[in-house]
C-alpha cells in the first residue's frame, strides 16, 4: 500500500558509493516529479541548516558535488518554504579504501536487501566479513551479502572488513513496514536506550491496552529470534523482566504477532561503564521538546557533561541535562555525553517523526469503540468490535485526512 500526500518530498542521491572521498555525488529534493519549492539542506561539522550553494554548485533541481571530502560528512535533507521537510540521508565520506554500500532510503519488510563491501582502487569481488551493531554476522567470499525477506530486527548499524585492506565506516539501515505492523508497541522501563550492567528491565508488548497474542523476541550476538522465558527473561502476564542485565543481553528488542505483524524494534545497550546517555526510546514527534540526560552509576546524576551529535560537540551542561526544543528533522541523529574523570557513554539514534498516516491510525484506535467523523455532511463510521475494524478506519482516514490511495 502506498500513501501520497501532496507534502511528501524524497531526497535522492545518485551515486550510492559516495563513501568515499573524491566522488562525484548529485543529490535532489522530488516532489511528484518535481522540485520545486525545496531547498536542500545539511548539517556537517563545520555547517549547521546551510543551503546548497554554499557548499556545493546548484543546478536546476539536483546539487552537485564534483569533488567530494571527509569533511562533508553529515546529515543532508530537503525543505519546504512551508516547513515540511523530507526523509534525512546520512552522507560518510571516508579517505580509507574500503565503503559498504548499502540502501540510502529505508527498506520495506519483505524486501531482499543486498550490501556490498569494496575497495576504491581493486577489484569489487574480494572476500568481506559483515557486521551488524559490533557483532560479526559471516564472512562472504565475493563482497557480496544479501538479506533476503528483512525485517524490523535486521534494522541496524552495518560495516564491512576487507583483509589487507581494512574496515568501511558504519551505515544505519533503516527497515520499514506496512503502517498497520505497527498498531502494538514496545515499551521498555526504565524508558532508555541505554542501561547500565546490573539494572532491572521490564519491557511489554502492548496492542491497544491489549497484551493478548504477542510475543516479545530478541536478536543479541550469541541467539537470534529467541522468546522471552528462552534462556533470558522471565515471561508475566504482561511484561517480560529482566531482574539483572548483562553486557551480553545488548541487542533488538521486537514484539511478533502470531499473525506475522510486528512492532517497531528498540536496540537496547547495555554497558559494563560508568556513564550512559538517557534519551528517548520511541519517535519524537516534530515540534517536541527534548530532555537528555547524562548520569553515571554511582555519583549523582547532576554532573556537568558535554553532549555531541553525530560526533559533533554540541554543548556542554552544567547539571548533566539538555533540552532540545521544538525538534525538528534536522535533530535527527546519533547522540552520546561525556562527564569529566568519568567516560563518555555509548551513542544512542534519536528518531523524530511528523505526524504520520501511522500515527493518525493509532490515535484513532484509542478512541471509544465507537467514532464518528462527519466531513461535507456524509458520516463514516466504525466499530472496533467488527472484525473490518481496520478496513473501516483506512476508509475514515482516507476520506477525513484526502489522502489518495496509488
Amino acid at each position: 500500500m502506498l500513501l501520497k500526500n501532496s507534502l511528501r518530498c524524497l531526497l535522492s542521491v545518485d551515486n550510492t558509493n559516495s563513501s568515499l572521498k573524491s566522488d562525484f555525488v548529485s543529490l535532489s529534493c522530488e516532489e511528484d516529479d518535481s522540485s520545486a519549492g525545496w531547498t536542500l539542506r545539511r548539517n556537517t561539522s563545520r555547517d549547521t541548516r546551510a543551503e546548497c550553494g554554499d557548499w556545493a554548485d546548484a543546478a536546476g533541481s539536483s546539487c552537485n558535488f564534483s569533488h567530494i571530502i571527509p569533511l562533508d560528512s553529515g546529515v543532508y535533507w530537503c525543505e519546504s518554504r512551508e516547513g515540511p521537510i523530507s526523509n534525512m540521508v546520512n552522507l560518510t565520506l571516508t579517505g580509507g579504501s574500503v565503503i559498504l554500500q548499502s540502501p540510502v532510503l529505508p527498506v520495506m519488510e519483505g524486501d531482499d536487501v543486498t550490501l556490498l563491501c569494496k575497495t576504491k582502487t581493486t577489484p569489487s569481488n574480494l572476500p568481506a566479513a559483515f557486521y551488524k551493531d559490533g557483532s560479526l554476522i559471516r564472512k562472504q567470499p565475493t563482497g557480496h551479502m544479501t538479506i533476503q525477506h528483512v525485517s524490523r530486527s535486521d534494522e541496524g548499524l552495518y560495516k564491512c572488513d576487507i583483509s589487507g585492506h581494512g574496515e568501511s565506516p558504519s551505515s544505519w539501515i533503516t527497515v520499514t513496514g506496512d503502517t498497520l505492523t505497527c498498531l502494538s508497541r514496545l515499551t521498555v522501563s526504565p524508558s532508555s536506550f541505554q542501561l547500565f550492567e546490573g539494572d532491572f528491565v521490564s519491557l511489554s508488548c502492548v496492542e491497544d491496552d491489549s497484551y493478548v497474542g504477542w510475543t516479545l523476541r530478541r536478536n543479541t550476538s550469541k541467539k537470534r529470534m529467541t522468546p522471552c522465558g528462552d534462556g533470558w527473561g522471565k515471561a508475566t502476564a504482561s511484561a517480560c523482566k529482566i531482574t539483572y542485565i548483562l553486557t551480553q543481553d545488548s541487542g533488538d528488542y521486537w514484539c511478533e504477532f502470531r499473525e506475522g505483524a510486528t512492532s517497531s524494534t528498540l536496540t537496547l545497550r547495555v554497558t559494563g561503564g560508568s556513564v550512559i546517555l538517557q534519551s528517548p526510546v520511541l519517535p519524537v514527534m516534530e515540534g517536541d521538546d527534548v530532555t537528555l540526560l547524562c548520569k553515571t552509576k554511582t555519583t549523582p546524576s547532576n554532573l556537568p557533561a558535554a553532549f555531541y551529535k553525530d560526533g559533533v560537540f554540541i554543548g556542554k551542561e552544567p547539571t548533566g541535562h539538555m533540552t532540545i526544543q521544538h525538534v525538528s528533522r534536522s535533530d535527527e541523529g546519533l547522540y552520546k555525553c561525556d562527564i569529566s574523570g568519568h567516560g563518555e557513554s555509548p551513542s544512542s539514534w534519536i528518531t523524530v517523526t511528523g505526524d504520520t498516516l501511522t500515527l493518525k491510525i493509532w490515535r484513532l484506535l484509542q478512541k471509544n469503540k465507537k467514532e464518528t467523523w462527519e466531513e461535507d455532511g456524509e458520516n463514516c463510521q466504525h466499530d472496533t468490535e467488527d472484525n473490518k475494524l481496520i478496513f473501516s478506519v483506512i476508509q475514515c482516514l482516507f476520506h477525513h485526512l484526502r489522502v489518495e490511495m496509488c
